[in-house]
Order: C-alpha cells, then structure tokens, then sequence
C-alpha cells in the first residue's frame, strides 16, 4: 500500500497519510480522501482545499 503527502500551500506543513495526526484525532493510514471537509492546518488554519498532493 503505497501512502501519499499534502502540503499546505499556505505555509508548508505537510500531512502524510503513513503518520496521519494523532493529535488532532487522524490515525496513522488516515488517507487524505476520508478526512472531514472541516480539516484545517494544523500550523496555520488553512482549508483542506488550500492542499496539493506532492512526491515523497
């Protein structure tokens, strides 16, 4: 099972499904397509929409 990164375009954090946020309630393998429209940037506040998927 190959795991995909989004960064936020905003400030650059970057969210990889593998690790997810355990913090913010996103188990480790939370895929990026089965977390809430709600989500924000953890480090800014950005929307999910302000995120791209890049390579890792």
């Amino acid at each position: 099972m190959e795991y995909k990164a989004y960064m936020c375009v905003v400030c650059g954090w970057i969210y990889e499904e593998e690790k997810g946020v355990p913090e913010e309630g996103i188990e480790p393998g939370t895929r990026w397509e089965d977390i809430p429209d709600t989500f924000v940037c953890p480090e800014c506040g950005a929307e999910k929409d302000d995120f791209e998927m890049i390579e890792i």
